[in-house]
């Protein structure tokens, strides 16, 4: 018992005296910061982000209206990477859900009476799996040193992304460029976290706060119908230590209905990304092949 102490307590002083302080002008290092926020150093150790907010109509002429509470998670893992070219790195796998909850009971919805129709319609929750990432490297794609967009407010740092999105939708025919209907939205993503936790690679990970925001069309479960007018998501969350941090209303929601989410998908994972358009395209189907 004593020596095995003993090993640890040296292991540790090892450990403590190889650490240092990340520095985000060197790929490399601007890289592995990356991961500590992403996931964490380890590779396959699991990571949670859990995040809750609301959703609002914005609709020419008319006040906003206050939709939907949400309540969300992604869980994921980074695998390492390598590349004979672009050096040593990492890739991401996830999985994640956003359930659309009452405004004023933030129970989970099943479903929702549409305020402009009158008709009411099932709930479709935002199941996408996988949400994977390409391998990041200390080399880009085209060549140049891979680079951090951090800034740093005395103590804090933050990072942020800004994602326009415009592709063509699943759900739409092949004339979209002549007549409409592609995908369009925007999100935008800021992490925040003390720079001293974020830098001294003495910590494992980093767990930061952030903040989530979609512009977006009408979600098609809604059965707009073309109306004008688009959706905002604002949702605010962190990175947590455990699923077992998770809120009971996301983890009863999971089990009950989405159980494969309280697992990262492996981290060879080759399919295709989800988003809310395939996965709607696939629920539609199997709801109208059901009532044939």
């Amino acid at each position: 018992m004593m020596r095995a102490l003993f090993l640890l307590s040296t292991a540790l002083i090892a450990g403590g005296a190889n650490a240092r302080m990340l520095d985000p002008a060197k790929p490399e290092d601007a890289l592995a910061i990356n991961k500590r926020i992403t996931c964490g150093v380890a590779d396959g150790q699991p990571a949670v982000y859990y995040f809750s907010g609301q959703v609002w109509s914005r609709v020419q002429g008319e006040p906003d209206r206050h939709l939907f509470n949400t309540e969300a998670m992604n869980i994921r893992q980074c695998v390492s990477a390598t590349d004979a070219k672009r050096g040593s790195g990492y890739r991401m796998v996830s999985r994640e859900v956003l359930f659309y909850t009452d405004p004023q009971t933030n129970a989970v919805l099943r479903e929702w009476k549409n305020p402009w129709t009158a008709e009411t319609v099932p709930t479709m929750h935002v199941n996408n799996d996988p949400v994977n990432g390409r391998p990041s490297f200390p080399v880009t794609a085209d060549g140049k040193p891979y680079a951090l967009k951090l800034k740093q407010f005395g103590p804090w740092s933050q990072t942020s992304g800004l994602a326009p999105l415009f592709y063509t939708n699943p759900l739409a025919g092949d004339y979209q460029d002549f007549i409409g209907g592609n995908y369009h939205a925007m999100e935008m993503l800021t992490s925040s976290m003390l720079t001293s936790d974020l830098l001294d690679t003495s910590n494992p990970t980093v767990y930061p706060a952030i903040a989530w925001t979609r512009v977006s069309v009408w979600l098609p479960w809604m059965k707009m119908r073309g109306r004008q007018g688009q959706l905002v998501f604002q949702s605010s969350g962190a990175k947590i230590k455990s699923y077992a941090d998770l809120p009971a209303v996301v983890r009863d929601e999971i089990a009950l209905n989405y159980p494969i989410y309280t697992a990262a998908p492996p981290g060879d994972d080759p399919r295709p990304n989800d988003t809310t358009w395939t996965v709607f395209k696939r629920w539609a189907d199997k709801r109208a092949a059901e009532k044939n």
